[in-house]
């Protein structure tokens, strides 16, 4: 099991060198690049800069598991508007590219929003139509993703959207494909539930992990604290994630609100990370 650090900790123009060296030093085995309108990798980033990048984090010793992305809050995948629903399924394409180029097995994909907090001209789309959407724009994009070996994973976000893992696990049993699935953030659970029972009931379909911390006792963003600072009973979500069997990179995914020296949250949460690996070895 790997353990890597997402640059969602971080701000959208950070030097992604700058993320490698701290990664490495720190420890960690890979880096999770995100894609965004602007910055270090948009759809716009030509194939040679996006290698370039991938090489650099090799030369350090990283890996790329897996591509996040900014950019769907403000292109939502279920938009009632066709020209946003077409620019959020071109940003996947993009992201899909990337993460082939780079060798990353998984994409990070926001399955759309049937409300939304962070967007700057937030919609409200009626559930049922946003299901429907979503699954179709999913299933359109299923092809490239097979095409490229690289799988979509859609996470679990504050988008008052797939709010249960019941719920979840049919979803993408509907679609049913081995390259759509889960990419399940622990700490965004745990606000309206319990994230070893998301692991328990979603199983396989789980493609990749984000870790942090939430405490249930605080609202909003603010609540995402550091790893054993929140309410994630990580002994439990240890035992669930070792009976799943899963083995594949987790990624640390702390918000960029580090208002002074914020690579601080890169190795001041590695020490808990290491705790949580042992935990999950310790239960198989």
């Amino acid at each position: 099991m790997k353990q890597a650090i997402s640059m969602f900790s971080f701000t959208e123009t950070t030097d992604p060198g700058w993320v490698f060296d701290h990664a490495r030093r720190a420890g960690y085995d890979g880096v999770e690049p995100v894609m965004s309108e602007s910055g270090y990798l948009t759809p716009a980033t030509s194939e040679r800069e996006i290698l370039a990048m991938a090489r650099q984090a090799r030369d350090m010793g990283l890996e790329i598991p897996s591509v996040g992305v900014w950019s769907l809050w403000e292109n939502n995948l279920v938009s009632d508007s066709p020209d946003i629903r077409r620019k959020a399924m071109y940003i996947v394409q993009k992201q899909l590219e990337a993460a082939h180029l780079m060798g990353a097995d998984t994409i990070l994909v926001v399955p759309g929003y049937v409300g939304c907090d962070f967007a700057s001209k937030p919609e409200c789309i009626r559930y049922d139509i946003a299901y429907q959407r979503s699954q179709e724009a999913l299933a359109r994009l299923e092809p490239f993703a097979r095409q490229a070996g690289v799988a979509i994973g859609i996470e679990n976000v504050w988008n008052r959207f797939l709010l249960s893992p019941m719920e979840t696990a049919r979803f993408l049993d509907e679609i049913g494909s081995e390259y759509v699935g889960m990419y399940l953030d622990i700490g965004n659970v745990t606000y309206i539930g319990y994230p070893e029972h998301w692991i328990q009931i979603l199983g396989k379909r789980i493609k990749k992990l984000h870790i942090c911390d939430y405490r249930r006792d605080q609202a909003g963003i603010g609540a995402f604290v550091d790893l054993f600072a929140g309410d994630v009973d990580w002994p439990r979500v240890a035992a669930a994630i070792a009976q799943l069997g899963y083995d594949d990179t987790i990624t640390l995914e702390m918000l960029p609100n580090y208002k002074q020296f914020p690579e601080a949250s890169l190795y001041s949460n590695k020490y808990a990370f290491d705790r949580i690996v042992e935990m999950i070895n310790a239960a198989r």
